[in-house]
This record gives structure tokens, sequence and C-alpha cells, in this order.
């Protein structure tokens, strides 16, 4: 066979396991469904902006080695993610942290926060979902101001019908930390993250605009093993059903301004307001760009998968899960093709953890230890 390995799309799971092949001397070919390389982590430069095409991409991670494995192909900047929350005409400090407790009740000190939240929390007994859970947690006025309305928006579900795992995604501070990540390690690569993954790929052949499904058995045919990136639904032929996942759409802005919003991202939180978030791309690399007489931004649309098309994150609601664990079954029986990432394990990964699960699928099939 020509190839070791055909890698059934170019995202971060995929680069990770054909950089891992080419230090072991194996030979990979690398299909893509769209027109452009590297999934969603794609970025390209625009009037001296790195833009992320399709949303922030913030590395963050505890895992030194995952950090510095990361390092070999970029260098990362210092950027820390520190979004803020405007509702109602009104910006707050976000997550919430001692600031947020300033600005709404006057509140200075961790002690006060904490007996104001003891105060505010909502008594509910064995909380069932994220409504739930959020009002048991930070009160009626937090969860109306912070949660609510976006949680709406993003997964057009009303709250007290999705899991609270949700919701404890978000960190609550009595400190005026804002920065939303508490990893030790955080950044993104200075030269964007298409760079980065072009030098985790080298040399290897990538063929964009080629759907695997036109002619499965003709790449099949060409390597040992298939690596597959792709929905795990749609590999199966969705003959238990389809998957769930919530989209996004992206309008993209050119404005003859140095600073529109004077931070990476703000969180539009109120359910009147269509956005979820704006995005200022130099934001996201030193001041220094300020200079630059203009800014692009990127307003985030929360949308059906059938409006769309391109998954973004599975809605791990209990009917999904039970769907997708039949699916698994069938991939533990495939002895050619080995499945990775958000979509193949329909699981919502941080990148740390696509490259982590990426490293540990290489090398077991590899017989490696890492």
């Amino acid at each position: 066979m020509k190839y070791d390995y055909i890698i059934v799309g170019s995202g971060l799971f995929g680069c990770t396991f054909a950089n891992l092949a080419i230090k072991n001397n194996q030979k990979c070919l690398i299909i893509e469904k769209r027109n452009h390389p590297f999934g969603n982590c794609y970025t390209h430069h625009l009037h001296s902006i790195e833009i992320h095409q399709y949303g922030p991409h913030i590395f963050h991670t505890n895992n030194e080695n995952i950090w510095n494995y990361v390092n070999e192909f970029d260098t990362f900047n210092t950027f820390t993610y520190k979004p803020k929350v405007i509702y109602q005409k009104e910006i707050f400090s976000f997550p919430i942290n001692l600031m947020t407790f300033y600005q709404l009740w006057g509140i200075r000190t961790p002690t006060e926060a904490m007996a104001k939240i003891e105060q505010v929390k909502m008594d509910i007994k064995n909380p069932q979902n994220l409504e739930e859970y959020a009002l048991s947690t930070i009160g009626r006025e937090l969860y109306d101001i912070f949660i609510y309305g976006y949680t709406k928006k993003q997964w057009n579900i009303e709250p007290k019908q999705l899991p609270a795992f949700i919701f404890k995604r978000l960190p609550i501070r009595f400190t005026f930390d804002e920065n939303y990540f508490l990893d030790k390690y955080q950044g993104i690569p200075e030269n964007g993250y298409s760079y980065m993954m072009q030098n985790m790929i080298e040399n290897t052949k990538i063929i964009l605009d080629t759907n695997y499904f036109d002619n499965k058995d003709y790449w099949n045919s060409l390597a040992k093993k298939v690596i597959y990136t792709g929905p795990i639904d749609e590999y199966f032929d969705y003959c238990y059903g389809s998957l769930e996942y919530r989209s996004l759409k992206f309008e993209h802005e050119i404005l003859e301004q140095q600073d529109y919003q004077g931070n990476a991202v703000m969180n539009y939180t109120d359910i009147s307001v269509e956005q979820t978030r704006i995005i200022e791309h130099k934001h996201f690399a030193p001041l220094s760009l300020l200079k630059n007489n203009k800014t692009i931004i990127t307003k985030e649309y929360p949308c059906s998968f059938q409006d769309n098309n391109i998954p973004y994150y599975p809605i791990n609601n209990s009917l999904n899960n039970n769907t997708y664990n039949q699916y698994k079954k069938l991939a533990l029986k495939q002895n050619k093709t080995i499945f990775g990432g958000r979509l193949a394990e329909y699981r919502y990964y941080n990148m740390d953890q696509i490259i982590a699960s990426s490293i540990s699928k290489f090398m077991k099939t590899n017989n490696l230890v890492y």
C-alpha cells in the first residue's frame, strides 16, 4: 500500500496524528472536505491582522508535555482570555469575579462577596438541570445577567432542559482575577494556527475539496489504516439516526478605525440581541497592532446545524449520548479505521484534549509509550 495512514480531516486531531507518524518515518495522506486546511482552527492574515476564521481559539492547558509539544511548531504569545459581558447596555467584568460583585452591589472584599452569594442563591435540593444548578449556585440576578440569555441563544433550548455540566464549565471567583482560564499555560501561536499546523504536517500531502465518502473504497485502498475525524454517524450512514449539533454563523467586517471595542471578545448575554459575541481579532496579538488604522471584527451567531451544515457543539443530552454509544460500539469493531476528535468522539474537547487524544491513539496503534 502507498501510505501507512489516510487521514480524513485536517483539524488538530488529524495534524497531530500526522506529525507523530512523520516522526516515526510513516507516510500519510490527508484529505480535507473544505477548500482550506486545518478545520475550525484555520487562521489567515488580512491587513496585517491574524483572523480566527471560526471564532476565537485560545490554547490553554495544565499539561506541560502538551504545552512543550505545541511550542515545537510556533512560539506562543502571552495572551490571556478576559472577555467582557454586555447586558442591557451595561458592561460587566467576566467571568464572574470580585469586580463583577463590585459593579453590581458595591462589594469590595471576598468575605462580603461570599456572604452575598449565600444570601442570593436559591435553596434547590438536588438540582437536576443547568438552570436549577445555576440558581442554586449564584442566584437569580447573576443568572439572568450572565447565563440565561447567552445559553438560550447558544443552544436554542431553555436552560432548564440542558445538563448542569455546561454551567459547571464557568468559573466563579471571589478575587479580582478576570482570566477566564486557570490553566498554567495559555497563549496563541504568534504566527497563527495555520502556520503552526502546517509545521506539524511538514511536507505531508493534503488534498482539499475532497469528500471521503464520494470514493471511500478508493481512499481506503491506499493505506493500511484510516484516521477518521468526521461525524461518526455519517461514517455509519446514519444507521442509528443523526446526532444533533449546534452550529455558528460568522459575519466578518473590516472597519476603518484603530480599535472597535477595546477587547478581544465581548459577550452579549441579553436575549434581545441576536449575536452571542463580537470578536476583535487584533487584540489576540501584541497591542502594537493597534497602530494599524484598520480593525476586523466578527459577529458570531448561533444557529441550527441544518442552517449551516458545519457541526460545532455536540448536544450531549441523554438521547444523543445513547445514540452515540451505539455508534461507538460499531467503531470499536472496525479493525482498519481509528476514530478521533470532536466529531468522531462526539465530545466537546478543548484543543489540548484533542491533542492528548490523538497522541494516545497513535501510541496505542503503534504499541508505543508516550
